[in-house]
This record gives structure tokens, sequence and C-alpha cells, in this order.
């Protein structure tokens, strides 16, 4: 059996960690159940180990040195890491409390995620949901948000940490009224002669996603009707205003009960990634890790598919 003769890393963190938030040494001891010699002697192997002072000491207080200073801050942060993780991994033993603030597409978020949500949180009654359902993007430090869910492509940013739940197919559909009235198209040059229900600047997207010929492409259609709310465009499309492209998940019971006709679809074989987003944080709280892991669970199930 081969023993490692390198030195624990983590030999005497905690008690540096004490010494350096009492005013000496036997308050540190006190604090921790240990003798004063104790502590000395763990912080004089730290420093050897180191090679550089950590305390300025004196007969009735001690301080840190800039080295010392520094090296709390990293062992500080490391150990709220550990802490954080312990936390996570005992969470699925313990009843979880506090609020829980969710950002999410209307459509998508009435139909498809609140229900999970319901069945995520009932096994722990402390927990309480602040859910906000809107199809603008909004900032999540400035808004306090803990988790969004995100369609699409997401912007390149270092403060926002993500897990992709599924990828769903769009779906380019109208009413039979419609497509009886106007004529179904056949090419992707007919949809300039349509009417379209398309999205705006701040909600739902402007462009369709198609697949022509094996590559994935941005289409403009006509902005016949531009609406900020996605559940209100796929009511618009089913009352026969114009044709639509939505993730399946928003619009498949109304093509199941054949209020809506899929089109087009040799050129709909582009999927959109759906994400739960959330802020970058030193800990994640064991409440918004538990719904995070939940939601990736339940997407594997494909109940976001």
């Amino acid at each position: 059996m081969h023993t490692s003769t390198e030195p624990d890393p983590l030999s005497g963190i905690s008690v540096f960690v004490a010494a350096a938030r009492a005013d000496n040494f036997t308050q540190a001891a006190d604090r921790m159940g240990l003798t004063k010699s104790s502590v000395g002697k763990t912080i004089a192997r730290l420093e050897h180990r180191l090679g550089v002072k950590l305390f300025h000491r004196t007969t009735r207080l001690t301080r840190l040195t800039a080295d010392g200073e520094a090296y709390l801050t990293a062992c500080t942060a490391a150990l709220d890491e550990i802490t954080a993780a312990q936390a996570a991994l005992s969470s699925n033993n313990r009843v979880l409390s506090g609020r829980i603030h969710m950002d999410m597409p209307v459509a998508f978020g009435r139909r498809v995620l609140l229900p999970a949500l319901i069945e995520i949180t009932r096994p722990h009654p402390g927990l309480s949901l602040s859910l906000t359902f809107t199809d603008a993007t909004s900032d999540l430090l400035q808004d306090d948000v803990d988790i969004a869910i995100r369609f699409g492509a997401l912007p390149d940013t270092s403060h926002l940490v993500a897990r992709r739940l599924t990828t769903q197919q769009r779906v380019i559909c109208a009413s039979p009224d419609y497509l009886r009235a106007m004529g179904e198209p056949i090419s992707l040059a007919d949809i300039r002669q349509q009417r379209c229900i398309v999205g705006s600047p701040k909600g739902p997207p402007l462009v369709w996603f198609v697949r022509d010929e094996e590559v994935e492409k941005r289409i403009t259609p006509p902005a016949t009707h531009q609406l900020s709310d996605a559940e209100a465009m796929v009511d618009a499309a089913v009352s026969g205003l114009g044709l639509t492209q939505f993730p399946i998940s928003l619009v498949r019971e109304q093509l199941n009960d054949g209020r809506l006709r899929a089109v087009l679809q040799k050129y709909s074989g582009t999927g959109v990634d759906i994400h739960a987003v959330w802020p970058k944080r030193a800990q994640l709280s064991p409440r918004v890790r538990y719904v995070v892991d939940e939601l990736v669970a339940y997407a594997a199930k494909g109940r976001f598919d």
C-alpha cells in the first residue's frame, strides 16, 4: 500500500481562520476547544509549510500580515465552497425552506413548467415560489432572480451558470380555417405571400428558424401581427390570424386536437435549446440547488420535451 508523503493542503486551515478572526490565540483556542499551545504550534507548522509569516504577534494581540490577509481570503472562499457542497449533498435528507424567485417564458411556464414545479416543491412545504411569467429577457442580478428558464442561444456571460434541460423541435403551423382561406405554403418562398404571427423586440422572436437543404437559416416572415405574449400568439393562430412558429410543447395539444396543423415540415428540422440559468455565486443555496437538480431530473424523463 502506497502512503503519500505530501502534506495535507487543508491541515491547519480551520485553526488559521479561527485565529485570524479572533483577537489572539487564546481566544481562538477557547472557541475551538483547544489549548493556546496547540493553536500556536498549528499556525507555526502552517507558516513553515507555506514559507511565509501569517501573523504579527504581540503579548496581547495578533494581527495578520499582508500574506496572512491574502491567505485568509482564499481559505474563507474555499471553506464556503465546502460548506455549500455539504449542504447540497444533505439537502435531500432534510426539509428545505425559503423563497425561490423564478423567471420563465409565459406559455412554457404556465403550460409545462408550473405543473412540474408544483410536484417538485410539494415534499417541502417550507419552500415558497415567486414566479415571474414574461417573454422579455430580465437581468437576473438586478431583478434578484434565483433561476431563469431561457430558450435559444445564451449570451456569452461570465456571471451566469446554465444547465441544458432539453432541446425541442420547432414547428410552423396555422389553423385549418386559415389554410383553407389562404392556401397551404409549400416552399419557404411562399411564406412571403402569407399572413404571419410573430413576436416583438422584447418578447418572443421576430424571426423563424428553418432547415433548408441541411443548412439552418434564420428567416424574417411578414410581421402581419406582432404580439409580445406567446400564449396570445398561440390563441391568435388557433383563431385563424396566420402562420406562426413555436417549440412543439407549446402547440402539441392544439396540433393533436386539430385546432392547428403543421406545415412546411421538411423545413422544420431545427431544434431550440431550453436552459435553466442562474447567477454565478460562491454558494448556491440548498433550495436553489434542489430545484435545479429536480428540473434536470424531470427533463431527463422527457417532461419538458
